[in-house]
């Protein structure tokens, strides 16, 4: 799930952005500070929305904002495990 999570952020990036380089991500990497604004983060959720078949921030109850990408990718998860 990690990499197809990856490749997605990667692919919207680059669409939102209009860029073919995007910058690298790690576990830590502070969401606010990833390069994508919050349409973008809106267009990423519904597109693993659309590949994943589930949208964790419906699911839960208890649905969060990730500060991490790892704490983003371990939400999805978790919520696929459910």
């Amino acid at each position: 799930m990690r990499e197809q999570i990856l490749a997605t952020f990667i692919e919207v990036y680059s669409s939102h952005n209009n860029v073919d380089e995007v910058p690298s991500l790690s576990d830590d990497t502070i969401l606010l500070e990833s390069g994508l604004d919050s349409l973008g983060f809106a267009i990423l959720v519904v597109t693993l929305e659309q590949r994943l078949g589930f949208d964790p921030f419906l699911l839960d109850d208890n649905a969060y904002y990730p500060k991490t990408f790892g704490e983003f990718v371990s939400y999805y998860e978790n919520c696929n495990r459910k």
